[in-house]
């Protein structure tokens, strides 16, 4: 019985073995493709692409795809040998301009990923995948003037790529290494208070290898009394995902600014185009606020999608507010409609000293919208305005609206 098994198991061991010797080039092709995305068995999907080939050397789609499995398997100067070999033949299908790319951008051969991309690009000219790419590629070498201009092209041909809009945005604040800006905002109350506000702020930005630094300068006029304010800000890269905010405050007017203020929040650039943050921010008056915030962004198409919330804890129980926001991009990463709707009082809105006292413990609802758009790139142009409906005292509501105005030149 034992050796009647033992030669069942060999006979069905050799039709196998014979079965798969047999198979065709596209059947072998087909299992290790199903080998690589269902089973992420790498080492079989190469040794059954390795089959095909010897069936099918000139098969480009399967030499293509063995050098992606030499990439995903981390075999950099395996996938390399294929892909040269490819490019020494003439290979001109898109794949394999996307594929060996891919492999130099992966391991941050950014100049020989462009390089690459051009000559696909010389073929496919409106190939959306080659242009995010390259534009990706351009983005991590720095050179973000020429990304700013392969995503323009790439939005020329497609407005609605969600990927190329994300990437827009981003490029948008790294590609000049100076800015300076403006900005005025004006407060009416109807009830709460019997004076106007008006704020107003200058700021200088430079871009750094490393990330951001913005300082800021503000004058505020609220309840008929004036006072100054001076901010830093940075936004420090950690990695391709990850980056960081950093801020902090002083004003010697405490009452109309805090007299301190610091923030710190980790930022993610998630997959599916999801970005999200956490951190904290800090007021100090006469005694610390604390607030924690936390926030998750989407992007999808023309739109960007955020919701937002700022928690904050006391002895007795937690206030917190929600904010809505979407933004709608009808071209580059500069130019945006957005609308806004949310509850609560946020440290980001210039009524941070009403977080003071007991004020942003009552209910507060507010709706907004905000323009953006440029000039020949350079000049940045914003106008917004904002309604606020808040209950200042228990039972007791008034209404508040804002107008905001800023310009922004970058050099």
């Amino acid at each position: 019985m034992r050796h009647r098994f033992g030669f069942l198991v060999f006979l069905l061991f050799s039709l196998s073995l014979y079965s798969q010797q047999h198979l065709s080039a596209d059947e072998l092709f087909q299992k290790a493709r199903s080998a690589a995305f269902e089973h992420k068995d790498y080492p079989s999907a190469i040794a059954l692409a390795q089959q095909a080939l010897a069936q099918s050397p000139d098969y480009t789609d399967i030499s293509v795809f063995l050098g992606r499995l030499y990439t995903w398997s981390g075999n950099t100067e395996e996938a390399r040998k294929v892909f040269s070999s490819l490019s020494d033949k003439n290979v001109q299908d898109e794949d394999f301009f996307l594929a060996y790319a891919s492999l130099e951008y992966w391991n941050d051969q950014n100049s020989k990923a462009v390089e690459i991309l051009d000559k696909g690009l010389t073929h496919y000219p409106r190939s959306e995948q080659l242009l995010l790419l390259k534009a990706k590629a351009q983005t991590s070498d720095l050179n973000y003037k020429a990304a700013d201009q392969t995503v323009g092209e790439l939005l020329a041909l497609n407005p609605k790529n969600t990927e190329a809009r994300e990437l827009a945005v981003k490029i948008n604040d790294l590609n000049a290494k100076n800015a300076i800006g403006i900005s005025y905002s004006y407060s009416h109350f109807d009830k709460q208070f019997d004076d106007d506000w008006h704020m107003a702020g200058i700021s200088y930005k430079r871009v750094t290898p490393i990330g951001s630094i913005i300082l800021k300068g503000n004058y505020a006029n609220k309840f008929a009394e004036s006072g100054t304010q001076l901010e830093i800000e940075a936004y420090p890269k950690l990695s391709k995902m990850f980056y960081l905010y950093l801020g902090a405050g002083y004003s010697n007017d405490v009452g109309i600014f805090p007299k301190y203020r610091t923030g710190a929040s980790l930022n993610a650039n998630l997959p599916k185009s999801f970005e999200a943050e956490i951190g904290y921010r800090q007021l100090y008056f006469t005694d610390n606020i604390w607030l924690y915030t936390a926030s998750v962004g989407k992007y999808y198409k023309n739109f960007w999608f955020n919701l937002r919330t700022y928690i904050t804890p006391d002895r007795q129980n937690i206030s917190h507010s929600y904010t809505g926001t979407v933004r709608y991009y009808p071209k580059g990463g500069q130019d945006y409609f957005a609308f806004q709707a949310g509850t609560g009082i946020s440290p980001e809105e210039n009524r941070s000293n009403l977080l003071e006292n007991e004020t942003f413990k009552l209910k507060t609802f507010k709706l907004g919208a905000e323009y953006n758009f440029s000039v020949q790139k350079t000049h940045l142009f914003s106008v917004s305005t904002m309604y606020f409906n808040q209950e200042f005292r228990p039972n007791v509501k008034g209404n508040q609206f804002d107008i905001s105005l800023g310009y922004t030149k970058k050099f």
